[in-house]
């Protein structure tokens, strides 16, 4: 179970009061512009909490991965513009992160009025949780407000330092993120089903022994199945496959709860017209490789989800940005969409697969963090939350 934090009705906010908003608009850009908007929309209901009242909001966040240098590709411009159209108000970006400049900028504002400062990776105070840049981020606010729940496995300066100098609350997207993941750790209802994909096990390993001291089955996908698949002595050809994690992948499939592909689509190349081929999982030809879940394994991962009482996505089945390997993942995706159960969709490639596939509207909780909701699975708790916990007694 995960321990409660403190709420936006547990801070005083009125007519004037400064609040300064950490959220998550780490969008994906091309040539500058915003490619989804999720995460900028998943705000709103915390941005238009605060403006009812009164609030004048300072919204922050990071963006990409300028490295503590100002990179004007990652320049959080584009998102000042998405939200000046999206709340219908001037929403002005001081081009400082934190500094006289923002500070000024913050004390002019109105009541009801939103400003966005820049990247806070502009900064290398930021990434490296300096006190310093955490006390500069806090003379913009009387109040702190973290809607970050995709950086909230982060310990930066700007999720963990604030809460303790500020009164601090979830905004309404962290406090969701945490009720619904919180439940599954808690008491999903059964059959309670995960599937994971992705590329790399490694990256899983630790989130799929949480998992399968909780789920009642586990389906893998993805290229982190081939490493499942060699632990089971089949041939996978060139498929990606991590050998010093064979024997750790042998040792999770004996728990005899852990499914793994029967069939494949393999190709020589990646790439969007790539000739295919649908072969048996455990005998892949060299030089081909495995790059999604074949037509009998989709459907069978479709059956099971069907009976599925509480499900938990995250990670493709496959490479489905690209035509030729899409299937897995849209039959996947489609399943869950239809299932009857409670459907939860963890963030990354699989939100933005449904997303693709337009059935985001059909899953229950389609989550904006990938790897908090990963971590806050895995370990219970996020340095985040600890934050404001501790945060809110001061």
């Amino acid at each position: 179970m995960v321990d409660p934090v403190p709420q936006l009705g547990d801070l005083a906010v009125k007519r004037g009061t400064r609040v300064l908003l950490r959220a998550d608009f780490n969008v994906p850009l091309r040539d500058g512009r915003i490619e989804d908007d999720l995460r900028i929309t998943a705000a709103l209901p915390t941005i238009e909490y605060l403006r009812q009242r009164g609030a004048e909001v300072v919204c922050c966040s990071h963006l990409g991965r300028p490295k503590g240098k100002v990179d004007p590709q990652c320049s959080l411009a584009p998102v000042a513009m998405r939200l000046s159209e999206l709340l219908g108000i001037g929403v002005p970006l001081s081009p400082q992160v934190a500094g006289f400049e923002s500070l000024r900028r913050a004390q002019s504002l109105e009541p009801g009025a939103v400003m966005l400062i820049e990247n806070l990776r502009f900064d290398p105070g930021e990434e490296a949780n300096d006190p310093a840049f955490a006390a500069n981020l806090t003379e913009l606010g009387d109040v702190y407000v973290d809607d970050a729940f995709g950086a909230a496995h982060r310990a930066h300066a700007s999720i963990v330092g604030p809460p303790l100098v500020l009164p601090a609350a979830a905004g309404r997207l962290l406090e969701r993120e945490v009720e619904v993941l919180g439940g599954l750790l808690d008491a999903p209802k059964r059959p309670f089903l995960a599937i994971l994909g992705g590329a790399k096990v490694s990256d899983k390993l630790g989130v799929i022994d949480a998992l399968l001291q909780r789920c009642d089955i586990l389906l893998v996908g993805g290229a982190m199945a081939f490493t499942f698949l060699a632990a089971r002595g089949s041939q996978i050809g060139d498929s990606l496959v991590q050998d010093d994690q064979i024997e750790h992948c042998r040792a999770l499939l004996s728990s005899g709860r852990i499914e793994i592909p029967t069939d494949v689509v393999v190709a020589a190349e990646m790439t969007a017209i790539a000739q295919t081929r649908h072969v048996r999982a455990d005998v892949i030809p060299n030089g081909l490789k495995g790059l999604d879940i074949g037509p009998e394994t989709a459907g069978h991962y479709a059956d099971v989800i069907a009976g599925a009482a509480t499900v938990l996505w995250n990670g493709p089945m496959g490479v489905f940005e690209l035509e030729p390997f899409a299937a897995g993942t849209r039959t996947v995706a489609g399943a869950v969409a239809d299932c009857r159960g409670f459907t939860v969709v963890g963030g990354g490639d699989s939100a933005a697969a449904v997303r693709q596939f337009g059935l985001a509207d059909r899953i229950d909780h389609v989550s904006t963090g990938g790897g908090a909701a990963l971590e806050l699975i895995e370990l219970g708790d996020l340095p985040g939350l600890q934050a404001l916990r501790k945060g809110f007694r001061t």
